[in-house]
């Protein structure tokens, strides 16, 4: 970069010496959904499941499109036990034992839950062992039917290679991969890797601090248009991963083209999730108006941290490993209840956009959604 001293404290940069992107980039916070006028005449009527068939799977499936993040907290069996019952889909965490993971995938047919691996050899071959003691897809669809294949940073050759090796492994399998958040890359795992879904966020969840320490990232709203205009392209499919704070966030990443959307922090603190929980005395109401402290112990708050995180890293891996620095916080969520309270929050939020812009379904909603750009002070 060459910079001119002029005088007035004034600076010129050689602009062939930088190096922008045009365009301005967005996130969730930057705009609202336009509402249209509507032939709907109520929200209960719009269809939230969308049919899927995949670009290397053969598969054709139709599911409620929202996805439980596989961090060690919220990615659990009792997570893909409540969520499967109203058709939506859990990436376990990959902190189970072989045993565990048998035990699970042999006991019924899990058709929405994703098994996690990372990139490791001992991933691939801890997969390899649960698969081994499995009975074959075809024997009443038992076995492991969807694979998560997740990663911080999905740009290196290593993954792609990884990523098409997990298919020769399991053609018949539906992959997801990530993460990453632009076009060029998503084309990559879908060709290249073999990929069914592509996991988008660099960034953007609420315990990952990778943009804070590493200034890398992209805006996920323009990362979720971007790279489903890429994906759909070529018959893949996209998961929007972080990001998603509040209901209105999961219908703009929808709004915005994404197939699915995966969440973490939303629906860390519920009765689902594993994890080290602070308990306090329960305080009960009287016949006098008063309150009384019970000797029960109750749920207060969930220690939540990211997987990239000091404390994730300590129980997990030994440590923070001394050529690299955590990239996530560990934070206290308060209790939610049961996960099914969030979820008919979310699942609402969803209905009611649909119906501000006359979408019948899920499916139309994209095609409906119109963004206006804000000053980030709308909530």
């Amino acid at each position: 970069m060459v910079v001119k001293h002029i005088p007035a404290c004034f600076f010129i940069f050689e602009a062939d010496q930088l190096k922008f992107e045009d365009g301005i980039k967005l996130d969730f916070d930057d705009v609202l959904i336009r509402p249209k006028t509507s032939t709907l005449s109520s929200r209960s009527g719009v269809d939230i499941q969308k049919v899927y068939d995949y670009l290397h799977a053969p598969v054709k499936e139709a599911v409620v499109p929202i996805v439980a993040a596989n961090m060690d907290t919220v990615g659990t069996m009792a997570m893909s036990e409540q969520l499967s019952l109203n058709g939506m889909l859990t990436c376990l965490h990959k902190y189970y034992s072989v045993d565990e993971l048998v035990n699970f995938f042999a006991e019924a047919p899990r058709l929405d839950t994703f098994y996690t691996l990372g990139i490791k050899q001992e991933d691939v071959e801890k997969l390899i062992d649960v698969d081994d003691e499995l009975p074959r897809l075809d024997e009443g669809g038992l076995g492991i039917h969807k694979i998560c294949i997740d990663v911080a940073n999905g740009y290196q050759k290593v993954f792609v290679d990884h990523v098409k090796r997990i298919r020769n492994l399991f053609p018949d399998t539906i992959i997801m991969a990530g993460n990453v958040c632009t076009p060029e890359m998503v084309s990559e795992l879908l060709i290249s890797g073999e990929a069914d879904i592509v996991k988008i966020g660099i960034g953007p969840g609420s315990v990952c601090t990778t943009r804070m320490v590493t200034g890398c990232g992209y805006p996920q709203l323009s990362a979720i248009i971007e790279c489903a205009d890429a994906a759909h392209g070529l018959g893949g499919h996209i998961c929007a991963d972080g990001g998603c704070r509040m209901p209105g966030d999961v219908a703009k990443a929808f709004a915005a083209g994404a197939d699915f959307v995966m969440l973490g922090g939303m629906l860390a603190g519920t009765d689902e999730c594993d994890g080290t929980w602070e308990e306090e005395s329960e305080i009960l109401k009287n016949d006098k108006g008063g309150y009384t402290v019970s000797g029960k112990r109750v749920k207060k708050s969930l220690r939540f941290y990211g997987m990239s995180s000091e404390e994730a890293m300590d129980a997990h891996n030994g440590g923070v490993g001394t050529y690299r620095t955590s990239e996530g916080k560990s934070e206290s969520v308060a209790y939610k209840g049961p996960v099914m309270d969030v979820i008919q929050k979310v699942t609402g939020g969803l209905r009611s956009a649909c119906a501000y812009v006359g979408a019948s379904s899920l499916k139309d909603f994209p095609r409906c959604a119109t963004f206006v750009r804000t000053n980030r002070v709308h909530y």
